[in-house]
């Protein structure tokens, strides 16, 4: 069993080297397939990362009623929403908290005169601001907040905030599926590859199975061949997708517009890529070169 295993995997690459201009053509179209699929899935990637900074961005805003302004009230109140479902974190934020960062939005002088009168009066509310871990459970979250007793208003952004994080889920899902359409697309052109090369190949097979040879031993060396199409095909994206994404993160000093919109650390995200890469460039060439085989054995039965 060793030794036909490595029988296989000797014929894979003799016929890769055999048939060079065919092999070349196959990892070629593989190779810009999968430059694509490399460019998609870094904005992917970094879409996540910038989805993950918004999302920990927006914040629902819970301000507490004036009769539950009591120390305990307030441990009480903010025990209660840490321990809601999707809430990772609660800060609490006193109303002389919330009038001191109200004075330091006026730049007027006579504006900050006039409002320090209202200090000792102060009108504004004990607040908490609530982060969760996903953008989609912020509306479900606000309302289980506010329907606790001592809850007086609570803002998450409305609409509007709902309406990005959705535009933001919709760029991932898009580049998801763009990803798995280059994929079968490369299956597409690695089989019928494989399938030409097994009809020049024709002859052989017919005298391998004359002497018993079985459908699995014959296929073996056609799915090596297809998995070394489709490692060699990776090697470029591989190589694009490491010096390149380095070069762009130095380059923009790892921040795309503004800090809000942070790049994805080049390490270990372009070893995830290139790992991901490989596997789907020897995924496709294997399930391509197996399914044009498989369709020739049983065509010729």
């Amino acid at each position: 069993m060793i030794r036909r295993f490595f029988r296989h995997i000797r014929e894979g690459f003799y016929g890769v080297g055999r048939h060079a201009a065919m092999s070349v053509s196959s990892a070629s179209a593989v190779t810009i397939t999968l430059l694509i699929i490399s460019i998609f899935m870094i904005v992917t990637g970094n879409m996540q990362e910038v989805t993950k900074n918004i999302e920990g961005s927006v914040k629902i805003s819970v301000f507490v009623a004036y009769d539950h302004e009591e120390q305990s009230q307030l441990d009480m109140l903010q025990a209660t929403i840490k321990n809601l479902e999707h809430v990772v974190g609660v800060e609490y934020s006193s109303k002389d908290q919330e009038f001191d960062e109200l004075m330091e939005t006026y730049e007027d002088e006579s504006a900050k005169a006039a409002l320090e009168t209202y200090r000792e009066d102060n009108p504004l509310h004990d607040a908490f601001y609530v982060e969760v871990d996903d953008g989609d459970a912020l509306k479900e979250t606000a309302e289980k907040i506010l329907a606790m007793e001592g809850i007086e208003t609570v803002n998450y952004g409305g609409d509007s905030a709902l309406m990005f994080v959705e535009a933001l889920n919709s760029v991932r899902f898009g580049g998801a599926v763009l990803v798995l359409g280059l994929s079968a697309l490369a299956i597409f052109l690695i089989a019928n590859t494989i399938k030409l090369t097994i009809y020049a190949r024709s002859n052989e097979i017919a005298i391998m199975r004359d002497v018993g040879a079985t459908n699995g031993f014959i296929r073996a060396p056609f799915v090596v061949e297809g998995m070394i199409i489709g490692a060699l095909g990776a090697i470029i994206p591989i190589l694009f997708t490491v010096f390149g994404y380095i070069f762009l993160y130095d380059k923009l000093g790892g921040v795309l517009f503004s800090e809000m919109f942070k790049l994805t650390p080049p390490h270990p995200f372009v070893l995830q890529l290139s790992l991901v890469l490989l596997g789907i460039g020897m995924a496709v060439g294997l399930i391509g070169s197996f399914m044009s085989v498989t369709k020739y054995l049983r065509w010729k039965r």
